[in-house]
């Protein structure tokens, strides 16, 4: 692609978006490793089961197993021939014969149903007397009926979660091949900006602020499983830029920068990357986060997100979540935004020529309220918020209407 103009007409956040997921291509490299250690990896190859689950029809209670046929009336009762707990194996049963049995046991042979034991009575004879009449087949667990054997359960490019690992460990995987890791340089640019720890707020000089966007998009690249390279703060400087970028080019899959891609004097990112690479994306229709561009510098891709905080966050939640998603091979990457038709417990009688993304809480009553707030450098907001509601450009809303509420949670890595 060739470089984007200076100002470029602004882009949809779909269509953003969508150029985003066409420019991403999954990385290929696969390591094997503990399933232990699997969750929040991306699993490399169609995983086949080498068994069926369960492996054998067993009991899905404690009670007694025994032929149903045996059993056409309430109150027959049954010489108690076995006792089979999970784990064990029982003998063929024989006419009138039932089996003790408990949740997990082999069926034994001959048994084609199981009572459970709150509708029987053991009687001191080692006898039990069946109360009410089974059916064939209850309380039974068939072979296979879980996972068949050969069969694939989890397909490359899964997400792995606790459940999917221990679905994986119920078909005898003590390892899973995955995908690597991909790697993020990540750095703020500003002049402005100091870290917590390095001057006291009683001894800030004018103008100097503390840097949260570098540790709130840190803590969100953990969360989406990978490894950060924490560059730090870069000056506004065109010369520094260029050499922070060039550096981090050399051996990361993506860098992820913070402030400094507006079109100021003090505004370096654009410059660099175009100077070592391509500026693909360039600003988009939304508030807040504007100023939102997409590049590469050889082979690695470049993002550069608004220096607002609150820009800062919902570009990230909204646009470089999904991107890395597809970048550590998760399949079935579209980015849509999943939301739940809410009630607004607000106005907003002035529309917007963009698309917003307004802070909200849900209260008790399962309506939406406002924050005060909606200011792009207003970090407080998005703390007191649990999620946004997506705003069409060009609508205001009554108190009463409903709209569309995205909850944090589904954001959220």
């Amino acid at each position: 692609m060739s470089s984007a103009p200076a100002f470029a007409p602004l882009r949809s956040l779909d269509d953003a978006l969508a150029a985003l997921l066409r420019q991403v291509s999954a990385v290929h490299e696969v390591e094997e490793i503990s399933s232990f250690e699997a969750d929040g990896r991306v699993l490399a190859h169609d995983l086949v089961s080498p068994v069926s689950v369960p492996g054998f029809d067993n009991s899905a209670m404690d009670g007694y197993a025994l032929r149903s046929q045996d059993c056409t009336a309430p109150g027959v009762v049954f010489d108690v021939a076995q006792r089979i707990a999970a784990g064990q194996s029982g003998q063929s049963l024989l006419a009138g014969q039932a089996a003790r049995i408990f949740t997990g046991a082999p069926l034994p042979e001959g048994a084609d149903t199981v009572v459970m034991q709150e509708d029987c009575s053991a009687l001191a004879n080692g006898q039990v007397q069946i109360h009410r009449v089974p059916t064939g087949g209850q309380w039974i667990r068939r072979a296979g009926e879980d996972i068949r054997k050969d069969s694939v359960v989890l397909s490359k490019g899964t997400l792995l979660t606790p459940v999917s690992i221990g679905l994986a460990a119920s078909m005898g995987f003590a390892s899973l091949p995955v995908l690597r890791r991909c790697t993020v340089a990540l750095f703020s640019t500003g002049n402005e900006l100091v870290m917590p720890g390095q001057i006291a707020p009683q001894d800030l000089p004018p103008g100097a602020i503390y840097n949260s966007n570098r540790f709130f998009l840190r803590a969100l690249l953990l969360r989406c499983g990978v490894q950060v390279t924490d560059l730090g703060i870069v000056p506004d400087d065109l010369a520094a830029t260029v050499q922070a970028l060039q550096g981090a080019a050399q051996n990361h899959d993506l860098i992820l920068t913070s402030g400094g891609v507006s079109v100021g004097e003090e505004d370096h990112i654009k410059p660099a990357v175009q100077q070592l690479g391509a500026l693909d994306l360039w600003s988009i229709s939304m508030k807040p986060g504007k100023p939102f561009a997409y590049g590469h510098i050889g082979g690695t891709h470049f993002i550069g997100l608004p220096g607002n905080p609150v820009s800062s966050l919902v570009t990230f939640l909204l646009l470089v979540q999904p991107f890395l998603a597809r970048l550590q091979g998760q399949m079935h990457v579209t980015g849509a935004m999943h939301f739940i038709a809410a009630c607004a417990n607000f106005t907003l009688p002035k529309a917007d020529k963009r698309r917003e993304f307004l802070r909200v809480r849900q209260n008790m009553d399962g309506g939406l309220d406002l924050h005060p707030n909606q200011s792009s450098g207003v970090l407080t907001s998005a703390v007191w918020a649990d999620g946004l509601v997506d705003n069409p450009a060009g609508r205001t809303i009554a108190k009463g209407d409903m709209v569309r509420y995205i909850p944090f949670a589904h954001l959220m890595p």
